[in-house]
């Protein structure tokens, strides 16, 4: 076995919380180990980018923190210091100018994650970070740290470390959850993991075939006691996309789901019209010629309310129950609910049971929707925990 190494600190997990925590800790005068378990780099994130990489959300302070639900009182400070305005002016550093679309969402305008990721692995290495990858965290040795690598075992004795190890989706990108039996080992306290901004299930027929892909555009869903507007997609699987997956924690619950084809009538508007179009009418035309119903939306209609009383077609079309059979598994979720527990961080995201080790990203107990929110709280938590252990570092020095 080789000799320890000492940097002043370890970032482990190369996202991009850990990325962020990095910067911090090599600004402030630190040497920095940053030590990544995959061949390569920010693969998630990469992979985010790959369907146009959303940053951030351009909104007010209140409705952005909103969207963090019960873990906004603890994501508040370090969101106050690092939140979509300042995402937007550290993207622009790194040149990639942003644009704001119609939604509010904030993208960069090559809407690729690979130019901003390389321009950043760039900075970091002109500033002396020294990135180290297929290292994989195996354990502490008392306060230090062990590592499996191409080179064999390798261990670090940095003065602060910071853990940036994501959540438990997508493995095969690095996010396995391998860490919380380390973690919880120390005494830390995890919530288990849940699938989140993802798809549910739902048992079609075979006459839904031919519109799986298809979009299900302006409609409304309410679950949860919770209703909003947007876009879905019919899948082989059930039902997917950011409207859908707004609703994460209700579908998790089981809550019911009711959809609106037509969020902007009312049943009363839509039964008026049915009625017009008198007896003789089959419900097919009703939907097609008389309603101009899409085909994606007439055969979710036909799927699960053939047999609605032309009396209440107006009610059933502005409330469409649909039966789904739960979520996608958590390896095809987008992120996760669930992680280190709130009460086992300081305010600083120190461990308490590892006084001089922080913690960033998505391995924290918080969820959000997808919107730019996700990628912001990583930046965010990356940064507190960064600059958190310089402080820690510095003063250890003194």
């Amino acid at each position: 076995m080789t000799p320890d190494q000492t940097p002043d600190a370890l970032v482990i997990g190369a996202g991009p919380a850990g990325l962020m925590a990095a910067e911090m800790l090599v600004q402030s005068g630190l040497s920095v180990l940053l030590a990544e378990a995959k061949p390569s780099v920010g693969r998630k994130f990469l992979m985010a980018g790959k369907s146009g990489l959303n940053l951030t959300k351009d909104e007010p302070d209140e409705p952005f923190l909103a969207a963090f639900g019960p873990a906004g009182e603890h994501l508040h400070a370090c969101l106050s210091e690092f939140g979509p305005e300042h995402v937007k002016r550290w993207a622009e550093d790194l040149g990639q100018t942003v644009f704001t679309g119609s939604s509010g969402r904030v993208f960069p305008e090559v809407m690729k994650a690979s130019p901003l990721l390389r321009n950043w692995l760039a900075r970091l290495n002109n500033k002396g970070v020294d990135l180290r990858t297929r290292w994989r965290w195996t354990g502490w040795e008392g306060s230090r740290f062990q590592f499996e690598t191409p080179e064999g075992t390798r261990i670090v004795t940095p003065k602060v470390a910071v853990l940036a190890l994501g959540g438990a989706s997508w493995a095969r990108l690095g996010s396995d959850g391998a860490w919380t039996a380390l973690l919880a080992a120390k005494g830390a306290e995890i919530t288990e993991f849940a699938p989140s901004n993802m798809g549910i299930t739902v048992e079609w027929s075979p006459h839904m075939e031919p519109r799986f892909g298809s979009p299900l555009k302006s409609i409304a869903i309410t679950c949860g006691g919770k209703t909003a507007t947007g876009e879905a997609v019919l899948s082989r699987a059930g039902l997917e996309g950011s409207l859908i997956y707004q609703f994460s924690a209700a579908f998790r619950a089981g809550a019911e789901l009711q959809v609106d084809l037509f969020p902007d009538l009312s049943a009363a508007q839509l039964q008026e019209r049915i009625d017009k179009a008198g007896a003789k009418t089959s419900l097919t035309n009703i939907l097609r010629k008389t309603l101009r119903l899409d085909p994606a939306k007439t055969a979710l209609f036909l799927e699960f309310a053939r047999q609605t009383p032309r009396s209440t077609l107006g009610s059933t079309l502005k409330g469409l129950t649909i039966p789904y059979t739960g979520t996608a598994p958590l390896d095809q979720a987008i992120s996760v609910a669930g992680g280190l527990r709130w009460r086992s961080l300081s305010e600083d995201f120190e461990l308490v049971a590892a006084k001089g080790v922080f913690c960033a990203g998505e391995m924290l107990d918080w969820e959000a929707p997808t919107g730019g929110y996700l990628i912001t709280a990583c930046l965010a938590t990356g940064r507190a925990a960064g600059l958190a252990a310089a402080r820690t570092a510095k003063a250890l020095k003194t």
